[in-house]
């Protein structure tokens, strides 16, 4: 999965990648607002802005060469220019939402993704800029998440971000929203599928709150605008491209994590796989990765080992977390319904897991959990395994 040319320097160093750079300068409104009409006019791709700057030296420029320049190229209509009255619309309903706008050619837009191939020309960006510039790491996975696959997501968030690593992620269902909540305190940031102002899923509306108060929300899309599922790809590759690597828990043979695996390899990232039970249809995904080359994770030392050398620093020494099982009591007073059963078998996988990871992936009280796995297991239907580990037994996890 990595890049055979995937450079062993800190990405702060120049010359890592073939394109020219950008010039770096801090814009004014008025260069702000002329780099918003430049990357909405027609035909003006993230590739074409910037050539456009590097030659013209400014989009003001850029922009009053685009007609001829259209013209000299054979158009048979000029191009149409985005109108300064929407582009003042754009940037005024940005800041409404509480967000701002940098560009590739401004300083603060993070410099692991302006140095991928065709970066996004802009950014909107609500929260802590600051994140913007440290060392990242994504964290990405099955939104059909397992218990076990929750437990991880919580464990790795939990000790990267106390190594220093910002926590990226797409805010989605499952393993995203584990990592966003769990690296809430040492850093996170969420890269969004829609408009800066669009909260999805829905039901993710107080992590976002939470997120845009104590981490960072970015977009390239423009405010009020609703995903659509060919956007998601497009946040997928954000993703990666800050990151200096993907660890990926739990992917189905067909899912989105993939696509952002891909682009990983494809942007010179290093891809962490976690491995998963065979028998799990969401593990066949990272399975795959492994197959494929991806690097085997077992713990969040293995990432740290890997991205030590990259960032320049001596890799870390994680402290062994120590578990130990609740004591549970269950209450014969309390029934557990059909849905009950439903989502406790539905955090169950082929991987044996505690009753407490069971109480974070279902939110059910724990002696309603308690009973619901009595019936389950009277049913046949789950294994236990001792010291309050349970999994679902092998042809029920088909």
């Amino acid at each position: 999965m990595r890049s055979p040319a995937r450079p062993t320097a800190s990405p702060d160093q120049p010359g890592l990648f073939a394109h020219a750079p950008l010039p770096v300068a801090a814009l004014d409104d008025r260069g702000r607002l002329a780099c918003l009409r430049l990357i909405r006019s027609e035909n003006v791709g993230p590739v074409t802005f910037r050539e456009l700057i590097n030659r013209y030296g400014g989009a003001e420029a850029a922009l009053d060469a685009l007609p001829e320049l259209s013209k000299r190229a054979g158009r048979g209509r000029p191009l149409q220019l985005f109108p300064r009255a929407s582009a003042e619309r754009e940037l005024e309903a940005a800041a409404r939402c509480g967000a701002q706008p940098i560009f590739t050619i401004e300083p603060g837009y993070p410099r692991a993704l302006a140095e991928v191939e065709a970066p996004p020309p802009m950014l909107y960006i609500k929260g802590d800029a600051s994140l913007l510039g440290r060392a990242m790491v994504a964290i990405v996975g099955s939104r059909q998440c397992s218990a076990a696959g929750m437990k991880l997501a919580a464990q790795f968030a939990g000790e990267l971000g106390h190594a220093g690593f910002v926590i990226a992620s797409g805010l989605a269902r499952g393993i995203d929203g584990v990592a966003h909540e769990t690296a809430l305190a040492s850093g996170t940031i969420a890269v969004l599928a829609g408009g800066i102002d669009i909260i999805y899923p829905p039901e993710h509306r107080s992590l976002y709150e939470r997120i845009a108060e104590r981490g960072c929300l970015i977009t390239e899309m423009a405010p009020g605008y609703a995903p659509r599922a060919q956007d998601f790809p497009r946040r997928n590759r954000i993703i990666s491209g800050v990151s200096l690597g993907v660890v990926i828990i739990e992917a189905a043979k067909r899912s989105g994590t993939l696509v952002t695996a891909r682009y990983a390899g494809e942007q010179g990232r290093e891809v962490f796989a976690i491995p998963g039970h065979p028998l799990d249809p969401r593990s066949e995904g990272t399975n795959g990765l492994l197959k494929d080359g991806a690097i085997l994770t077992c713990c969040p030392q293995d990432v740290l080992d890997v991205l030590g050398p990259i960032t320049g620093t001596q890799p870390m020494r994680m402290a062994e977390p120590s578990h130990t099982a609740p004591v549970i009591r269950p209450s014969a007073t309390v029934d557990a319904g059909e849905d009950d059963l439903h989502l406790v078998a539905s955090a169950l996988g082929p991987h044996p897991v505690d009753v407490d990871a069971i109480v974070r992936a279902t939110g059910l009280p724990i002696r309603l959990i308690q009973v619901a796995l009595m019936e389950l297991d009277l049913a046949g239907r789950v294994e236990r395994h001792g010291a309050q580990l349970v999994s679902l037994r092998p042809h029920e996890a088909d």
